[in-house]
């Protein structure tokens, strides 16, 4: 599957089902989406949306939807982050580069040169 950039409203539906798990329940989302004070038909809406995308799959209990995320959260950050920094600065060198302009604290760069060691698998010294 080819993953694309969801909407924010999309997105928000996804974040509540990642932290619920595989099979949640239709009226357990509808609890954990309720700070938007979106209406049921526009919660199932979005539903049916990420499941045509292959973002969710919908299974049939007795009188109730389970809703499971077929895309980890995991996939979805790492493929959003890698379309932002190609969209909006064209490499990630060019994104450290603007990050570094704005001033990044001492700790902040400490924080990437042990990252990038860590996936190296060569610290620099």
């Amino acid at each position: 599957m080819k993953l694309r950039r969801l909407p924010d409203a999309e997105l928000e539906v996804m974040k509540a089902l990642w932290d619920r798990g595989p099979d949640t329940p239709r009226a357990e989302l509808g609890a954990a989406l309720e700070e938007f004070h979106w209406a049921p038909n526009t919660i199932n809406t979005y539903l049916t949306r990420l499941a045509e995308k292959g973002f969710v799959s919908i299974r049939r209990e007795q009188k109730t939807n389970l809703y499971t995320a077929l895309v980890s959260r995991e996939a979805y950050l790492a493929f959003d982050s890698r379309q932002v920094i190609s969209r909006l600065y064209g490499s990630p060198r060019n994104f450290l580069a603007a990050l570094a302009r704005e001033g990044l604290e001492r700790e902040d760069l400490e924080d990437l040169r042990a990252l990038l060691d860590d996936l190296e698998g060569d610290p620099l010294e």
